[in-house]
């Protein structure tokens, strides 16, 4: 249902709504202490194994100076990992039913997909794209564990010195979400933006639709910015008779 705000005429005794749409529900939350140095510690062990498994032919990031891994699913660290975020998924679900005033005919089991790691530096990046699941009910994840000093000196998205219309660079390494076709703002024709940036930020994560579009911005200067992402399936679960 779509939020509405009473809005009073100056010279009448008429009152008008003003409607939001609601458009996409995404989660934001950090991860919990200790896990962001476990991840790095099992990231850079897996960074020097002769036999770590590449994803860079099924993925789309354009990541020319760096690496995207595959997480081994049975390892502990990947394990608690996949603990966390699953529980994340089962509230994600249970606000969007709560939110939009719908409901389930069968209850539903989150359970990941895949894990994968993104290893970039300057000049990588990630296109426009969206993620496949096994189910059509399907939710992702993007958390970081490394962030270069120069993206977190950064202004953040909606602070006052953060104007990507007017300037170029404020937004170098940032997340961007897109869920319209509209992606700025068109003053003329009454368009709000529909998409919105997301500043990196160690321990920040993100949890979202699979089938929300996102990219990554480019950056410049040295040091590593490092992703973990995953896809969650939500299958249905038959009640027991």
């Amino acid at each position: 249902m779509a939020d509405k705000e009473a809005v009073p005429l100056e010279e009448s005794d008429i009152n008008v709504n003003i409607w939001t749409m609601p458009s996409v529900f995404v989660l934001e939350t950090r991860m919990p202490d200790g896990m962001v140095e476990d991840l790095n510690s099992y990231l850079d062990d897996l960074r020097k194994q002769d036999d770590k498994e590449s994803l860079a032919n099924s993925l789309v990031g354009q990541i020319a100076h760096g690496e995207q891994l595959n997480m081994d699913p049975e390892h502990e660290m990947v394990r608690q990992y996949a603990k966390f975020v699953t529980s994340l998924g089962a509230e994600y679900i249970n606000h969007f039913m709560k939110s939009t005033g719908s409901s389930l005919k069968k209850n539903r089991q989150v359970a990941i997909d895949e894990t994968w790691s993104v290893h970039s530096y300057a000049g990588d990046y990630n296109p426009i794209h969206d993620h496949g699941t096994k189910t059509i009910m399907g939710i992702s994840t993007t958390c970081w564990t490394k962030v270069p000093q120069q993206i977190l000196d950064q202004p953040a998205a909606g602070s006052p010195l953060y104007n990507k219309y007017e300037s170029s660079g404020v937004c170098d390494g940032y997340l961007a979400f897109n869920y319209g076709r509209n992606e700025i703002m068109n003053v003329e024709r009454l368009r709000p933006p529909q998409s919105f940036e997301v500043q990196p930020e160690v321990g920040k994560l993100y949890l979202f639709p699979s089938w929300l579009s996102h990219m990554v911005y480019p950056f410049k200067g040295e040091g590593e910015r490092r992703t973990v992402a995953s896809n969650l399936n939500c299958w249905e679960v038959e009640e027991a008779a």
